[in-house]
């Protein structure tokens, strides 16, 4: 059987939106022409690939 909807308090949403904070990305430091540069972990393997240039 169907349930209708309910709504939601207005204290429930916005704790559930509280959590959805972002963080600062973790920086790495790579060595590139004899360059040291902090850049994202993420992007770390790109920039060593030569896919992204340093300069950008």
């Amino acid at each position: 059987m169907a349930v209708p909807k309910r709504k939601k308090s207005r204290s429930t949403t916005r704790h559930r939106r509280a959590q959805w904070k972002a963080s600062a990305p973790r920086l790495v430091e790579i060595h590139i022409g004899g360059r040291s540069m902090r850049v994202p972990q993420h992007l770390a393997k790109a920039y060593r690939c030569g896919l992204i240039s340093p300069d950008d």
